[in-house]
C-alpha cells in the first residue's frame, strides 16, 4: 500500500475517532454508531492492503 493511501486511512480513522469522542457528550448511539464505523475503515484499510499485496506477488510470480 502506498504511503498515501495509508496516511489516508491513518486520518480517517483519527476523525472518526476524534468525532466519536465528541458524540459521547451528545449521543451514546451515535458514538457508537462513529465507533463501528472507524473499526470497519480499519478493517477495510487491511483488507485492501491485503488484496494489493496479494495482486503485487502474482505479478512477480509470472
Amino acid at each position: 500500500m502506498g504511503k498515501g493511501l495509508s496516511l489516508w486511512f491513518a486520518c480517517s480513522s483519527i476523525l472518526i475517532l476524534t468525532a466519536a469522542s465528541i458524540a459521547i457528550s451528545y449521543s451514546f448511539w451515535l458514538a457508537l454508531l462513529l465507533g463501528f464505523l472507524c473499526v470497519m475503515n480499519i478493517g477495510w484499510g487491511f483488507i485492501l492492503k491485503a488484496k494489493i499485496r496479494r495482486k503485487q506477488e502474482n505479478l512477480s510470480a509470472d
